[in-house]
């Protein structure tokens, strides 16, 4: 015998609406009590009070919360925390398919590039086939980098997350190798996305949402000459040596793309996968979480994890590693807003000029934190925030 409909004179679509409704109470009366409560339980307890089949999305309830309420609810209601865990939200977005850029001096692209123009996914980029989350975002934007990052920075929202900082990917392939009125005009277009300015040209853009770079990703794959030679990488490792010197020497953070599974060479594995779905990967490694398969084997050995993630909040940045508030948002039971960043900006500059000598400050900042450094006395100089060091320095 079925389940009796306990409101048979009511649709679907008002069951709902009750559903998510007295969830939202039920959270925001277990927040007054301070009590933990496991949303997906509460989710199917409700949904069966009322006779649905189905339980609300999580969308659907962070969308309904209201306004005074959203400070109390949306961390309790945020989807995959991790996606902003770092103290940014991170938009990766795709530049067009394009061919590899080497492929005039070595006549071949890499051989692990399983996509681009002439692969059998002939319309991904060159790195990816187009099965991967970002890549058919990227392929339902027709590759377009403004609706790429407005239909993201939504989903982002709808998933509860602050967008208020935002870090760009740009993937796909070497985005340095296209043209230069391509690369303005993708660029452009990002920060109209954000901006909500439709900008003409470059100029334009910059006054509306200046663009900044503070981090390089740069293509190692392996620290070896022969595997360098036999994949076609178009480049010696020595020639990677002179990028990372020249990038640091500017003050960029440099992060290095590692290829796994050589055979009979290093056995190490980055921190961060190519995301690459399994079921295509024929051969090498077999599991796209590396991550969480180490932390289980630390677990298992009794390690503490030490990384970046881990040790949370750092002086590498100061507007990284904690979870993103809005701009002049405060939380007493957080690390961000509450001066330490200002007390770093201090020792760092102590250090400067004591230690080293130096009469000058120049830090790397993205365009969100400029406002910030321009707070304590800094400046933009070229693509840098700069500082005048007061007191006396050693010679």
């Amino acid at each position: 015998m079925g389940k009796k409909n306990p409101l048979p004179n009511v649709s679907k679509e008002e069951k709902m609406v009750m559903v998510i409704s007295e969830i939202i109470q039920e959270l925001l009366v277990a927040h007054r009590q301070g009590k933990d409560v496991n949303l997906n339980k509460m989710k199917t307890r409700i949904s069966s009070k009322y006779g649905m089949s189905t339980s609300p999305r999580l969308v659907d309830i962070i969308a309904a919360v209201p306004a005074e309420s959203k400070k109390i609810l949306l961390p309790k209601l945020k989807a995959k925390p991790i996606r902003t865990a770092s103290g940014i939200a991170v938009v990766a977005v795709m530049c067009k398919p394009h061919r590899c850029p080497h492929i005039n001096f070595t006549g071949n692209i890499c051989v692990y590039c399983p996509g681009g123009p002439d692969s059998d996914f002939e319309y991904s980029t060159q790195s990816y086939t187009g099965y991967e989350p970002t890549s058919m975002r990227a392929i339902r934007a027709r590759y377009n980098p403004y609706l790429q990052t407005r239909h993201r920075v939504e989903q982002l929202k709808q998933l509860g997350h602050s967008v208020d900082k935002v870090e760009f990917i740009v993937m796909g392939g070497t985005f340095m190798s296209l043209p230069e009125d391509y690369r303005d005009y993708f660029i452009r277009n990002l920060h109209d996305a954000l901006s909500g300015h439709t900008s003409s040209n470059v100029a334009e853009a910059v006054k509306y949402s200046e663009r900044a770079k503070t981090k390089l990703e740069i293509g190692v794959q392996s620290v070896y000459e022969d595997i360098a030679r036999d994949t076609n990488r178009g480049h010696t490792v020595k020639a990677v040596c002179e990028n990372f010197n020249l990038a640091k020497d500017a003050g960029y953070k440099i992060y290095e793309d590692i290829l796994l599974g050589y055979k009979g060479k290093s056995k190490h594995c980055n921190r961060v996968q190519r995301d690459i779905p399994m079921p295509l990967v024929s051969s090498g490694v077999e599991h796209g979480n590396l991550r969480e398969l180490a932390l289980s084997r630390m677990a298992d050995m009794g390690t503490d994890c030490r990384d970046v993630r881990t040790r949370e909040v750092g002086i590498q940045e100061i507007h990284n590693r904690v979870r993103p508030y809005e701009v002049n948002a405060r939380d007493p039971t957080k690390f961000q807003h509450q001066g330490f960043g200002m007390l770093l900006m201090e020792e760092a500059e102590r250090i400067a000029r004591e230690e080293h000598g130096s009469d000058k400050m120049a830090v790397i900042s993205g365009v969100g934190t400029r406002n910030y450094y321009a707070k304590i006395g800094y400046h933009l100089e070229g693509p840098y925030m700069v500082k005048l060091l007061e007191g006396d320095a050693e010679p």
